[in-house]
């Protein structure tokens, strides 16, 4: 299954900045070390669990192994060298890569994997719901099965989102600090929100990593990890703003590379409140909202406006209607719905990469009267708040990387999932059929259905795609950039 190739048109802006030489700084770089600092600050390295994120996965899959990867559009094998489904789609029969060890040396079998897969059903986290209807079995050591109550042609796109650890290890005290995985990659320390080094996996399967260390570094204030990647204190960093990639300008020779990602910033609104329980509100809040020109004063860069709540490029993707900014009609139709303006309703993010886009958004709101705080949290609070629905709107960039809007529309937007507090059996009917429908044309025509009652009925608001800003020093080399946060980072050399 292949995604369409954005060749070299996906590429948004290519600089190369040529400087008086840098300094080599206190990072991992020099004798084929890296130090890399991402976007979001890493705070767990537990890839089922439900303060898994962006982050996490990034370095999963430096740390663990999947059955099969998403490279450039296509499915491939990873831990599974094979696969096939029954004719009803309700079976897959996955066979695995033999003599995988994982990094102490133990083997993987088809046990880790059922074990893998019953673990992240069973936890309430971002996964969960894409394997609730799903029995895997072992049948050999080397052999799953998954079975799915229904059709579901969505599996291969589920299972580049799922990490194998080993069956019976992960609920040990303590794992996760130093976790057993079967990446290119193990861990030789990790301290949340601060930093993970890692080092070549000498038992891995695979092409092994030219690096011999890697550091992930977490910088929470951008301006600051601008700064280390100037004195070569990092040598990379991605998901930077475009207000700090001129300043990249004048110290070494640095490459920027802005490229279109599968992100989408996303406004959640807390249906289940009071306030936004009502459709015409939560249209009249988006109305209100000069997303334009926040997107062309702040992201000239890294943002476009968004059409749709799913990103462009991914199957099934459907333009929608534009929402036009008219703050005299959404003032109207709030007071003829009885908003009550005398409430300040919290707007919640985490990170400074969202803050200067939510104080606008609160701006725009104060002009007809609407209170909104904008809340930065930190990265745990954030998550447990968003999954305990303690938010009245909340702002994220939600990435998709499994390359199936199973994994976004599927699993995010039926009334079971539980995310927005938003339920309409009409959505959950499309979204099953589209969930279990093989033919292609079939298949898209039901996501473009359900983006469109997604998009009117205002479940959030979808102002912006992303471009992802990646930098890199001159003596990195090899570094892929990636659409999901998750540059490909075992053929990098340090030089």
């Amino acid at each position: 299954m292949r995604l369409p190739s954005r060749g070299t048109a996906t590429v948004i802006a290519l600089f190369t900045l040529a400087a008086c030489g840098g300094t080599s700084g206190g990072g991992a770089g020099g004798a084929g070390g890296l130090t890399v600092a991402p976007n979001w600050p890493l705070v767990n390295l537990d890839p089922h669990s439900p303060r898994a994120d962006g982050a996490t996965a990034s370095a999963g899959r430096q740390i663990f192994s999947r059955l099969v990867t998403l490279t450039d559009g296509r499915y491939e094998p990873d831990l599974a060298t094979r696969w096939r489904t029954s004719p009803d789609g309700r079976t897959w029969t996955f066979d695995l890569r033999e003599n995988v060890k994982f990094s102490d040396g133990s083997a993987l079998t088809s046990a880790d994997v059922v074990d893998s897969v019953k673990r992240i059903a069973s936890l309430n986290g971002p996964q969960a719901a894409s394997w609730a209807d799903v029995t895997p079995k072992a049948p050999s050591p080397g052999r799953v099965v998954l079975e799915s109550k229904k059709p579901d042609v969505s599996i291969l796109g589920k299972l580049t989102a799922l990490f194998v650890t080993p069956a019976g290890q992960a609920e040990r005290e303590g794992f996760f600090t130093k976790p057993t995985g079967s990446g290119p990659f193990k861990v030789q320390s990790f301290k949340p929100n601060e930093r993970l080094t890692l080092v070549p996996n000498e038992r891995y399967y695979g092409t092994r990593p030219k690096l011999r260390k890697l550091v992930f570094r977490s910088i929470t204030e951008i301006s600051a990890r601008v700064a280390a990647l100037r004195t070569g204190e990092v040598q990379a960093a991605w998901g930077l703003p475009d207000d700090q990639l001129d300043q990249l300008k004048g110290t070494g020779e640095i490459t920027v590379k802005a490229v279109p990602s599968f992100a989408v910033y996303t406004m959640w609104f807390n249906s289940g409140r009071p306030a936004f329980k009502d459709a015409a509100v939560r249209r009249a809040l988006w109305q209100a909202i000069d997303y334009h020109s926040i997107i062309s004063s702040l992201y000239p860069r890294t943002g476009r406006p968004a059409d749709s709540p799913v990103p462009q490029g991914v199957p099934g993707h459907a333009r929608q209607t534009p929402v036009t900014y008219d703050p005299r009609a959404a003032k109207a139709a709030l007071d003829q719905a009885g908003f009550d303006y005398a409430k300040t309703y919290e707007l919640q993010f985490s990170g400074a990469e969202f803050r200067q886009f939510a104080q606008a958004v609160a701006s725009d709101l104060a002009k007809i009267g609407v209170r909104a705080e904008p809340r930065d949290k930190e990265k745990a609070v954030f998550l447990d708040d968003l999954l305990g629905m303690r938010w009245d709107i909340n702002l994220q960039s939600l990435a998709l990387d499994t390359g199936d809007l199973a994994g976004n529309l599927g699993r995010l937007y039926p009334c079971a999932a539980g995310r927005t507090g938003y339920c309409n059996p009409d959505l959950d009917t499309i979204l099953a059929r589209a969930g279990g429908t093989a033919a292609a044309d079939a298949r898209n025509k039901l996501w473009g259905e359900a983006q469109k009652i997604i998009w009117d009925d205002a479940v959030g608001m979808y102002p912006m795609f992303v471009n992802i800003a990646y930098a890199w020093r001159g003596d990195v080399h090899g570094l892929k950039t990636s659409p999901a946060f998750q540059p490909d980072l075992t053929g990098v050399t340090v030089s």
